[in-house]
């Protein structure tokens, strides 16, 4: 008998950690960013899915609206595990497996959640002192140094 982890996640500690993780400071409009937003119950297909009205600019949202997770049929607690599966390096055929997945839909999902992970990563800034180190590349001589250096020799500079 396999045991399967998707009726261990409870959907409503999956939305309560996607709240707590994207809005620490208490939740903000997706569209505006002000924080007078009231609640307007549940999703009706989703039922721990909060939605939600902004007071500053009138629009509507949810926990999930501008996110990686919008607008998908699969449950939020099976996003969550593709998410933790990808974390533990499984390729996407023992994700559609675990998730009871056709392998298609496994891709999509690791396809979509890659994207969304790389469109949100911060600009890299370096500042103070930044090193590098020296790469010297060859191309084309693999296997035979001596070429290069008949080329360098000749060169008749100081390299």
């Amino acid at each position: 008998m396999e045991l399967t982890l998707l009726p261990l996640i409870d959907d409503d500690k999956c939305f309560e950690t996607v709240r707590r993780l994207r809005w620490p400071e208490g939740v903000c409009c997706a569209n505006c960013g002000s924080q007078q937003v009231t609640k307007r119950g549940f999703d009706d297909t989703q039922r721990c899915r909060q939605r939600y009205e902004c007071s500053a600019c009138g629009r509507q949202f949810d926990d999930l609206t501008n996110t990686v997770f919008e607008g998908h049929h699969q449950p939020l607690r099976v996003w969550l595990l593709c998410l933790y599966f990808m974390g533990l390096n499984l390729s996407n055929r023992q994700i559609a497996h675990e998730l009871d997945l056709d392998e298609d839909s496994a891709q999509q999902m690791a396809t979509q959640l890659r994207n969304g992970i790389v469109a949100r990563m911060p600009e890299v800034v370096l500042s103070g002192e930044v090193e590098c180190d020296e790469v010297y590349v060859v191309a084309g001589h693999k296997g035979h140094p001596e070429a290069v250096k008949k080329k360098a020799d000749g060169a008749g500079g100081d390299v």
